[in-house]
């Protein structure tokens, strides 16, 4: 019976093992993918246009998963060497903490949660496992121990002068890739404002108001009610302001995306997604949030997948672009691929130079390419990362 019960338990670890070693990377292999298309082919006159681009992306989900992003690896769209064969000088990493089981895009309650399941499975801090707040706190942690653990070729970007600093070292010639953290809905702040500091001393200096579900913060497009602000999420988006944290309206319904546009006081934007005109789904931006988005200085960001730009070939990103940019101006527009968010592309961030040529072949000038593919992003993080504008509430 003893030998049964040890025999038992060495099955019982070794399915334990299998579970914690293998379930998160068979997760994600099902959910980012890179399913190849005949991409535009890129001349040397753009590739060398390319390497001369301070190129800046303001979404990725690679935070969530249990993978190295010292390592290339032959999952997923982003890691450190794909960032640099890329020629990226900034990528935007967001914390993803809760979404809703049946997730889609038309109407989630917040009554459930797959994120749970996986801190388990990826072996997280137990106290990530009922805690959303502590989730984004430990994305954080792991971004900058991958900069400890880079020997100097990754970099955590938290002030103005940091960004300038790298923009510096890589017109020196130093192959260096800077990240910078965000979160992705801030149902992660428990509904305590003063969680905003905790985050943002944890380096966050980007935030969502919302994801997948309607939170105490703001309505979701994919939400129930999808309703606008409430008065916390007024509050927060004042105290945003002040603390230098840029206010993302990606996900958030359009109701709460009005009262953002009518409130704020410093550049806002949308983190990844597409347009309307172009592609018509619900998450995109209609004309006018265009319009309002653009007003306050802010900048849109057109992402690589079929919900944003219906279809996975960069020509119909720069289809999406070429619109922001003949209705409000070539300043307003970036980029915003969702990398590593159960999401489908064409390529990944080592071909980044397709997006550049699909521009050129659109007739875009060299100094609207720059801007598209990273100035207008720095731009806005460089005034948004400085206290200014709003108060505590």
């Amino acid at each position: 019976m003893r030998k049964v019960v040890i025999g038992l338990g060495g099955l019982l670890i070794v399915a334990g093992l299998g579970f914690f070693g293998l379930a998160p990377g068979y997760v994600e292999r099902s959910m980012n993918k890179v399913v190849p298309i005949p991409l535009p082919a890129v001349s040397a006159a753009t590739r060398a246009l390319h390497a001369k681009l301070a190129i800046a992306d303001m979404h990725a989900d690679t935070m969530l998963w249990k993978r190295d992003l010292l390592r290339r690896a032959n999952q997923g769209q982003v890691d450190l060497p794909r960032l640099q064969a890329g020629n990226v000088a900034l990528q935007i990493f967001s914390s993803v903490s809760k979404t809703p089981k049946g997730q889609n895009y038309d109407a989630n309650s917040g009554d459930t949660d797959n994120i749970t399941a996986l801190m388990v499975a990826e072996g997280a801090p137990p106290r990530t496992w009922g805690s959303l707040l502590e989730r984004s706190l430990w994305h954080a942690a792991k971004l900058h121990r991958y900069a400890a653990a880079s020997k100097g070729a990754f970099r955590v970007i938290e002030a103005p002068a940091e960004l300038d600093q790298l923009l510096a070292d890589r017109a020196a010639g130093k192959r260096v890739v800077g990240g910078m953290m965000s979160v992705e809905g801030l149902q992660d702040i428990e509904g305590n404002i003063a969680n905003l500091d905790r985050l943002y001393a944890a380096g966050v200096r980007m935030a969502g108001l919302a994801h997948f579900f309607d939170n105490d913060i703001a309505g979701s497009m994919h939400g129930v009610k999808k309703g606008g602000l409430t008065p916390l999420g007024r509050q927060v988006v004042r105290r945003m302001e002040a603390m230098g944290m840029v206010v993302d309206i990606a996900h958030a319904s359009h109701a709460a995306v009005a009262e953002v546009i009518k409130i704020a006081h410093r550049p806002i934007v949308s983190s990844h997604g597409g347009v309307q005109a172009v592609c018509k789904v619900n998450r995109n931006l209609t004309d006018d949030e265009i319009r309002g988005i653009a007003g306050t200085g802010g900048v849109i960001g057109i992402g690589y997948w079929d919900a944003a730009i219906c279809g996975t070939d960069p020509r119909m990103t720069a289809a999406a672009i070429a619109h922001v940019r003949d209705l409000v101006g070539i300043d307003y527009v970036g980029l915003g691929s969702d990398f590593d968010g159960a999401v489908t592309t064409g390529f990944d961030a080592s071909q980044l130079a397709v997006v550049t040529q699909a521009l050129v072949d659109r007739g875009f000038s060299r100094d609207d390419i720059a801007k598209v593919m990273g100035g207008n992003v720095l731009r806005v993080l460089r005034a948004g990362m400085t206290p200014g504008h709003g108060t505590a509430g």
